[in-house]
């Protein structure tokens, strides 16, 4: 059976560097629990983060009932019969264009009378395209995400329904990335930010990746409240919450033979489909401990999945000594949209969560069975 292993010791690791950067630079961060929302890590995130974003009101609930601090959501539209259970959930509450501001801010500014609050907030849309691949590019000329300039100008009664901004535009990228964003945010939006009690430069941000400026990042953001004072600056990333705090260890079922390019195939109790599904979305290649990418090596193999996808492949991985059936495999960088994407396809079983304690105790937080498939179905 595979098993997702949550490391506690890396997590942490993460967590304090977002904690640094929150203190110097004097502003919050939330997670994200759209790429990773193990309630068990909860207790030590709380401990260095201000709170959870949520994309619906299912996650809001996860954040507010498992994560002390606050409780930020945003969604391309609200579901009308959901709302009034969302206001008493939140303490943010993003709207995505001016109609769902118009819609819905009757009952956010009845929520704030009551004595915890909300805070109402406006999604914009820079323009500004950095991100490398189209489907993860929130400013792509598609997209339908967020309120454009010329949105915004067609409807300037709403800000007086909003408290704050937020824009969002990076996917797993740097420092020169959110030097671009926010240059186009300030031009299009800066007299809207000069009036907010708070804006929200969102996810995407890879600051836990070990090239990543960290010390750049504090300055951009402390000369962005330089100018902005008394205004409250919030980041959300997932990714770099748990970035390589996770693995996927896998067992090879049987080796098939070499096929036409003389590779090797190795089925693995494993699947991209249902256990890592950004490696097909993404798509990319996800590193194995003691491998290297490619056919390289002296022994080649092609790992695919049990499942009757043809396409359900990983990747092609190179070894000094050749694999053994029965043996272990393990995926790095695994906490991060894989637990929260997986999924049941041809019936295959899920795989285990494991948290690895620091201590070096492993803890089965959950093991799944015929029961997880059937009662979706």
């Amino acid at each position: 059976m595979p098993k997702y292993v949550i490391d506690e010791s890396r997590l942490r690791r993460n967590l304090e560097i977002l904690r640094s950067v929150a203190d110097r630079a004097g502003v919050k961060i939330l997670l994200a629990q759209k790429a990773f929302s193990c309630a068990r890590a909860y207790p030590l995130c709380s401990q260095y983060l201000a709170g959870t974003t949520a994309s619906s009101l299912f996650e809001a609930r996860h954040g507010r009932e498992n994560f002390p601090g606050e409780t930020h959501i945003f969604a391309p539209a609200y579901i009308p019969e959901e709302i009034d259970e969302i206001l008493g959930i939140a303490d943010h509450i993003v709207f995505n264009s001016p109609k769902q501001v118009m819609r819905f801010a009757a009952k956010a500014f009845a929520a704030k009378a009551k004595a915890r609050g909300v805070s109402t907030g406006l999604r914009v849309n820079p323009e500004m395209s950095v991100a490398t691949t189209p489907a993860y590019d929130p400013c792509r000329p598609t997209s339908r995400l967020g309120t454009t300039k010329s949105e915004l100008e067609a409807s300037p009664d709403i800000l007086g329904l909003v408290d704050g901004l937020h824009f969002h535009c990076l996917c797993e990228q740097g420092l020169g990335e959110l030097k671009k964003v926010l240059a186009a945010f300030e031009e299009k939006f800066g007299k809207e930010a000069a009036n907010a009690k708070w804006v929200n430069f969102g996810g995407g941000h890879h600051i836990t990746k070990a090239d990543y400026d960290t010390d750049g990042l504090v300055e951009l953001l402390k000369d962005y409240r330089s100018r902005h004072p008394g205004q409250e600056v919030y980041l959300e990333p997932g990714e770099a919450v748990a970035l390589d705090a996770g693995f996927l260890v896998s067992k090879v079922l049987e080796i098939r033979p070499a096929g036409a390019d003389g590779i090797a195939n190795a089925i693995l109790d494993t699947s991209a489909a249902c256990h890592m599904p950004d490696v097909l979305e993404m798509p990319y290649t996800p590193r194995v401990s003691g491998a290297k990418t490619g056919a390289g090596g002296p022994f080649a193999y092609r790992f695919g999945a049990p499942t009757c996808l043809a396409g359900d492949e990983i990747g092609v991985y190179s070894f000094e000594t050749p694999l053994e059936e029965g043996g272990e495999v393990t995926f790095e960088d695994m906490a991060i949209y894989t637990m929260v994407k997986n999924n049941t396809f041809n019936g295959v079983n899920l795989p285990d969560i494991v948290y690895l304690r620091e201590d070096g105790a492993e803890e089965t937080l959950r093991r799944f069975g015929y029961a997880d498939f059937a009662c979706r179905l």
